[in-house]
């Protein structure tokens, strides 16, 4: 299942952990978007055809239905009180899930057009929303509606925590996907699917963005199309590849590993009580792993103890 290419994939433990994949669940169109929320020990994912959000139980692992006509949702994470956010595509729209169930927009428009096909979300300790917008969604009926882009381009947004304000940030992809920020978050992590790289901004204290230099190319490996992006916590950048599995680089671009998966990899996400189970969304399925390192948490650096699960014990 592992894959080294650079003898820091080992040394950095890496390679330990589980020798094979478990399968959670499988009969999905293409599956999406896993979060894990450690209050409830549940992984909610995506199915984007199929119009539906799914959720697995940690204790049990049974598999129910999250959410149906869930507006071709695709990627997930927690803003910093716990609440999911999501990206929409059919509904090509941000938006938030309260602690009662209610679901409020967050974002739907920039300069009065609509958006695109809003694909995946990060949050930053401020509070600030920032999502990736390219056109999967309007391409095609399959995992949306087809339709023409009103603003003509695929982009990264910023949501500004006080105002609600939707700011363009990033306009420079053939196809923006996966977003995810360093550990001090001075830095922003873009994959660009249409391009096969990964790419990097520096994060200004206004919230906007400089830079964009290529962290990671596909290169030589044709089948490598990035989507997601996630880091643990010794500061190594994990893409979900597709084809190619789920890649692993160095802090300094190179790359010294790999996992092997049966299937296309769509979105990684870490989850469980120590934060070292990798949750693999991945074509039909839902696949996870327990590895020897930990993963950082989607929500940014400092603890937040209404997220930890020894908090919701009962």
């Amino acid at each position: 299942m592992y894959e080294m290419f650079d003898d820091r994939f080992r040394t950095g433990r890496c390679m330990n952990g589980d020798d094979g994949l478990e399968v959670l669940y499988t009969g999905c169109r293409w599956a999406e978007g896993p979060i894990y929320l450690p209050a409830w020990r549940q992984v909610v994912w995506s199915d984007i055809p199929n119009d539906r959000m799914l959720r697995w139980d940690e204790e049990t692992g049974a598999v129910s239905v999250f959410r149906r006509t869930a507006g071709h949702t695709n990627g997930n994470t927690l803003d910093r009180q716990g609440r999911l956010v999501t990206c929409e595509q059919g509904n090509r729209r941000v938006t938030r899930t309260e602690h009662d169930g209610r679901v409020t927009v967050l974002a739907d428009r920039w300069q009065g057009k609509r958006l695109n096909s809003p694909n995946d979300a990060a949050v930053k300790s401020d509070g600030s929303i920032w999502f990736s917008d390219p056109d999967f969604g309007i391409t095609s009926d399959y995992e949306g509606y087809r339709a023409h882009s009103e603003i003509g381009s695929n982009n990264v947004y910023r949501i500004d925590p006080d105002t609600g304000e939707v700011r363009l940030v990033a306009d420079c992809f053939g196809a923006p996907n996966g977003l995810v920020f360093s550990a001090d978050e001075r830095q922003l992590f873009v994959s660009d699917t249409r391009a096969g790289c990964i790419r990097v901004f520096d994060v200004r204290d206004d919230g906007t963005l400089s830079g964009g230099k290529i962290f990671a190319e596909a290169g030589a490996r044709p089948k490598a199309r990035f989507d997601n992006l996630r880091f643990d916590d010794a500061g190594r950048l994990w893409a979900a590849a597709m084809d190619d599995g789920v890649h692993c680089y160095d802090p300094d671009g190179t790359l010294i590993g790999r996992l092997h998966v049966p299937e296309a990899v769509a979105n990684i996400a870490w989850g469980g009580a120590k934060r070292n189970r990798l949750f693999i969304t991945a074509e039909t399925s839902l696949y996870s792993v327990v590895m020897g390192v930990a993963g950082t948490h989607p929500t940014g650096p400092g603890r937040r103890p209404w997220l930890d699960p020894e908090n919701h014990a009962g």
